[in-house]
């Protein structure tokens, strides 16, 4: 074992036929750059950046075994010869670098995108509109056959192993749980036969490519759906794909259509590992655990207690490339963790959009935003340290500016100052400890508590200056607003006013939700909520006891009564996230706060809450949100 503070996360680990450099896999995820031959430049580097990180096995977005397995028409797939020419720029990428890289095999079922898809039976998923009709005999043995030939395709493009994709709910999933399997021939009816696929496939991959190639399958361990897989079920899949002959298992938890959030930045730290621990003492070869680790202190933790023998971390490699590297040196604190937002990353992907990243932009685009070294140096003036202001001075202090920042307030991080005191939003602390380091390594010199003027700046004489002033709380004009029971947002938050048990809070877009998510917490305000506490509120069980692992979620009661009202005549919160804004909303309505789309101006009453234009807000204390 290797020493230092992560002896456990960088010690090499032996396949037998291999070896992994250290018990880091960057997880699958799709980026939008797999789908197009002309993209596979850009893929190669974005996996080669993440190589000379130090990852000990990537692996890639998802690749169909055939058509009828398309995620969309025309997305990536491995099945012909050619197609497997194409990825040697991306095998060879990340050889260079030392690294190992493994090929996702994916049939997504009904979860395809297009007419033409297939599932265990005839259903439709709802998070996609068309229908799929239920494969008949010969249709699955050929998909089999399709699975292993293109395992064989990805060993002669150069890949280190292939990942079977049976979770999240695509097709091997779809086939393993009652919900979507009703079959009564030898694919259906009872566990032994809805498993038959799963092993069927494992077993002819490995008959295809050989002994001396990693072949993980990623195995469902939560459904988190009704009528999913018992945990005696999960258990028996996982003994007889090792027994097929895989060579490591990865946790998968959820499926795309759960009502359960499980990447979102609200969901504790390491909060499924405990799924992944019951499991590691039935079989023999190594297991992966997965979801929501971000750190290293948390993946040390989690190997050195013995809960699984290798960490998957997928978008904290977006965030920083370098993560590995950086946990190896003993330089955790300049770590960009991922802070789980998923603004740029699946959002983007959901929307057929590249992915890339809030805290880094840089992502997935290597081959086209460089921080070049300057020819010559410049005297820069930034005004602002939130966000913004911390990238533009930083950025330029890398590439050899020298660097000046202001800020009026005592502290950096701007709006992030707020929104880490938000219940689910932690994690945004993690970019100011960021950003606190890298000012430091950059020599970037820093002003608090200094609201600079243009005459000063003028008389600076700097060769170029950087406004990024943020935002402010805006007040709308509607009658009543300057009473003295009416608040900004920003001053609830900061807890500069304490507000009573019924609240209204006007405008219900982003900041609306999380001030009320704010309101109707009843933990400390900067902690974040215990594993315990939050797989209760949602509704997460032992598969052991639930089919599934999900049974009726206990939300905590909230402290006080919440009116979010808005004048727009959309649904309430349909402007979030497309990935995220679902958990916000459910969040938020568990809780007991009361929604409504009348209008603030119309005089009319609000559960028992009165219009601003028909009693001034009379009875109730509230903040305003812009």
């Amino acid at each position: 074992m290797t020493d230092g503070p992560y002896a456990h996360l960088l010690e090499p680990l032996d396949l037998g036929f291999t070896t992994l450099r250290n018990r880091v896999l960057m997880g699958s995820m799709h980026v939008m750059l797999e789908d197009k031959r002309k993209d596979f430049p850009k893929l190669a580097e974005f996996y080669a950046e993440r190589a000379r990180g130090g990852v000990g096995l990537i692996v890639t977005g998802g690749f169909g075994v055939n058509r009828t397995g398309w995620l969309l028409p025309l997305a990536g797939k491995m099945t012909t010869t050619a197609e497997s020419r194409q990825h040697r720029i991306v095998t060879d990428a990340v050889h260079e670098h030392e690294g190992k890289i493994a090929l996702q095999l994916l049939h997504a079922g009904r979860y395809s995108y297009h007419p033409l898809s297939v599932s265990a039976s005839k259903s439709k998923s709802p998070i996609t509109p068309f229908g799929a009709r239920a494969m008949r005999s010969r249709e699955i043995t050929q998909t089999i056959k399709d699975f292993a030939h293109s395992a064989q395709l990805a060993r002669e493009a150069g890949y280190d192993g292939v990942e079977i994709m049976g979770s999240e709910g695509y097709l091997i999933n779809q086939f393993l749980a009652p919900r979507t399997n009703h079959r009564t021939d030898e694919w259906g009816g009872s566990a032994p036969n809805r498993r038959r696929f799963a092993v069927s496939i494992v077993r002819a991959v490995r008959e295809a490519v050989g002994p001396d190639f990693i072949v993980m399958y990623r195995l469902s361990m939560l459904d988190l759906v009704p009528e999913g897989q018992s945990w005696d079920e999960v258990v028996a899949l996982a003994k007889e794909v090792e027994a097929a002959g895989a060579t490591i298992i990865n946790t998968g938890i959820g499926w795309h259509e759960a009502r359960v959030p499980t990447i979102v930045t609200s969901v504790p730290r390491g909060a499924f590992t405990w799924i992944t621990a019951k499991l590691k003492p039935e079989v023999t070869i190594p297991v992966v655990t997965s979801n929501r680790i971000t750190m290293p202190e948390t993946a040390e933790e989690i190997l050195a207690r013995g809960d699984a023998d290798m960490i998957s971390m997928a978008r904290p490699f977006l965030a920083d490339p370098q993560w590995v590297n950086k946990a190896a040196g003993n330089r955790s604190d300049e770590i960009n963790a991922c802070i789980g937002c998923n603004q740029a990353c699946l959002d983007h992907t959901f929307k057929h959009k590249r992915a890339s990243c809030l805290v880094n932009p840089l992502a997935a685009h290597e081959t086209e935003l460089r921080l070049l070294p300057v020819r010559r140096a410049r005297r820069v003036a930034v005004v602002g340290a939130g966000p913004a202001g911390l990238a533009a001075a930083t950025s330029a202090a890398r590439r050899g500016h020298s660097v000046e920042l202001f800020e009026a307030d005592g502290e950096i991080g701007g709006q992030f100052n707020l929104a880490r005191r938000i219940p689910g939003k932690e994690e945004f602390a993690e970019t100011i400890r960021y950003f606190v380091r890298q000012l430091e390594l950059t020599g970037v010199k820093v002003n608090l508590n200094h609201r600079v003027e243009a005459a000063e700046l003028i008389e600076g004489g700097y060769d170029e200056i950087v406004l990024a002033t943020g935002v402010t709380a805006r007040t709308p004009a509607l009658p009543g607003v300057d009473r003295p029971n009416v608040h900004t947002y920003a001053d609830v938050i900061t807890g500069r006013v304490v507000l009573g048990e019924r609240v209204a809070v006007i405008g219900a877009g982003g900041i609306g939700f999380d001030v009320s998510e704010f309101l109707t917490h009843s933990g400390e305000v900067g902690v974040p909520q215990q594993r315990d506490e939050w797989l209760r509120e949602w509704g997460v069980s032992d598969p052991s006891r639930d089919r599934g692992g999900v049974t009726a979620p206990a939300p905590p009661q909230s402290p006080r009564t919440v009116f979010l009202l808005q004048r727009k005549t959309t649904g309430v919160g349909a402007g979030l996230g497309k990935t995220s804004g679902w958990v916000h909303r459910a969040a938020v309505k568990a809780r007991g706060s009361r929604r409504s789309r009348e209008s603030a101006t119309t005089g009319s009453t609000t559960r028992g809450c009165t219009s601003p234009t028909n009693a001034g807000f009379r009875g109730c204390s509230r903040s305003t949100t812009s």
